[in-house]
């Protein structure tokens, strides 16, 4: 017998994590992942890292724009994430929420640990600390080469920091996203970013619909 029943749109309770180099175009899918369920009825909650809160948007300003070295980057993005997770992304799972993350501890292991070559067993144990087991349910990883995004980003804004940084430093980022997504594949899903937006959005529309969300 056909099981007819309508497939759940995404469980609440869900943390969901977007990810990918400056220039990948992730931000741009949000609002369609988001409504993708608010229309569902579920309640979503967009929120970014590092920020989220005003401690961790404070904190967002100065590893954005101010000179550090790989530690002290580190150690304010993971102090960043701490407010965030404890004051924002914990409340509102609790609450049946889906919580919609661009970006979490993937972007630090890519970041600083790919691009700055930092200790990846050193961020390993401030993810311990900081996230006490928390982990995205999913994560869409929106992967392209540095070229392309490059050229993106060029085109989008006045570049921060991070996005000033030279090719090789983007290459070391996708092999530290590349990294991750291999360690746990089931987590992170990889989507190609190099096509046109609506090429993308069937990729992470059938990331969705395989786990009938």
């Amino acid at each position: 017998m056909t099981d007819t029943r309508p497939a759940q749109p995404a469980p609440a309770g869900r943390f969901i994590t977007i990810e990918g180099i400056d220039g990948a175009g992730k931000s741009s899918h949000v609002d369609a992942i988001a409504q993708r369920w608010t229309a569902r009825g579920l309640v979503v909650v967009r929120t970014r890292e590092p920020g989220g809160t005003a401690l961790a948007e404070t904190l967002r300003g100065l590893v954005l724009e101010q000179a550090m070295d790989p530690l002290t980057e580190a150690l304010l993005v993971f102090a960043a994430r701490r407010d965030h997770t404890e004051q924002v992304i914990r409340p509102a799972l609790a609450r049946g929420a889906v919580v919609l993350c661009d970006r979490y501890t993937d972007a630090t292991f890519a970041y600083q640990g790919g691009g700055r070559g930092f200790d990846l067993a050193v961020l390993a144990q401030l993810e311990q600390w900081v996230q006490q087991g928390l982990q995205p349910d999913l994560t869409l990883w929106f992967d392209l080469p540095s070229e392309l995004a490059a050229q993106r980003r060029g085109a989008a804004r006045a570049p921060d920091r991070f996005e000033r940084e030279q090719l090789a430093f983007f290459d070391a980022v996708r092999a530290g996203y590349a990294r991750r997504a291999a360690a746990d594949p089931q987590r992170v899903r990889r989507l190609d970013a190099s096509g046109t937006p609506e090429q993308v959005a069937q990729g992470w529309q059938a990331v969705l619909a395989s786990l009938g969300w």
